[in-house]
């Protein structure tokens, strides 16, 4: 389990975090919701351990400042929105550098069996493997998205912390993401926590919920129980529901 105790943090000595305090299960999928700057991808660093942090962010007990970075990759993997390359890797050649936390470590050593048959499967999951020998660079946003997702597949954690995972797809491979993140959770030993901005989108992916907004956490739980028309105007400054319920009724007419 992942457990967040009054954690605060940002960046050149100034918070944009502050005091967060959740609890993460195994085989839970969980969104992250608020509006630009209230948090959340300074909330996915700080468990990453990308950035320093007051407070405590433990796996299982124990604190991550005690683990090194190699013993964290082991647990939780992150795609960031900003993810990229200088480097001109090949398809299969990237998604292998997620491999690297679960490679054993020899003088001479390299990939084995089970790290190619791991991207191998990571790649058709994501539908990559016909761009296997592609440089990424090479590729259209959406696909070079597909290809970190990948990555953070092949790295085979517990967790996966996604910023915006949707972003460049269209609207078929968001909810084929969707779909394979839910089937790599089925075995209830996985969990993944994802930020988003397109309610529709993260309803579809998880009914459980993390509302930030000014850095603190405002509410956590089931959506329904969570939020309301009041509670959602709150956090983004405007009348959700009523767009929601908008939107609804021009897809109504042309079902």
């Amino acid at each position: 389990m992942l457990q967040l105790s009054g954690v605060s943090a940002g960046y050149q000595g100034k918070d944009v975090l502050f005091d967060i305090s959740a609890s993460f299960e195994p085989g839970v999928n969980y969104c992250l919701l608020g509006p630009n700057g209230c948090g959340k991808t300074t909330l996915l660093r700080a468990i990453a351990r990308l950035i320093d942090y007051r407070g405590s962010i433990s796996w299982n007990g124990t604190d991550l400042k005690k683990m090194s970075r190699r013993e964290i990759a082991g647990h939780i993997a992150v795609m960031c929105q900003n993810s990229g390359s200088s480097f001109s890797y090949s398809v299969y050649d990237a998604v292998m550098l997620g491999r690297y936390a679960r490679m054993k470590r020899t003088l001479f050593s390299g990939p084995g069996e089970k790290d190619r048959e791991a991207v191998r499967n990571c790649l058709e999951r994501t539908n990559l493997w016909e761009l296997r020998k592609r440089p990424i660079d090479q590729l259209s946003g959406g696909q070079r998205q597909r290809v970190f997702l990948a990555q953070a597949l092949a790295q085979d954690p517990d967790v996966i912390l996604l910023d915006e995972p949707a972003n460049h797809l269209d609207m078929r491979h968001q909810i084929d993401l969707v779909d394979s993140l839910h089937a790599w959770t089925a075995d209830g030993s996985h969990s993944v926590i994802g930020v988003f901005h397109d309610i529709d989108l993260a309803l579809r992916f998880s009914e459980n919920m993390l509302f930030l907004k000014d850095g603190k956490l405002l509410a956590q739980g089931p959506f329904a129980q969570a939020a309301n028309r009041q509670f959602l105007q709150n956090v983004f400054e405007m009348d959700v529901v009523g767009y929601m319920q908008a939107s609804r009724r021009k897809w109504d007419e042309v079902s």
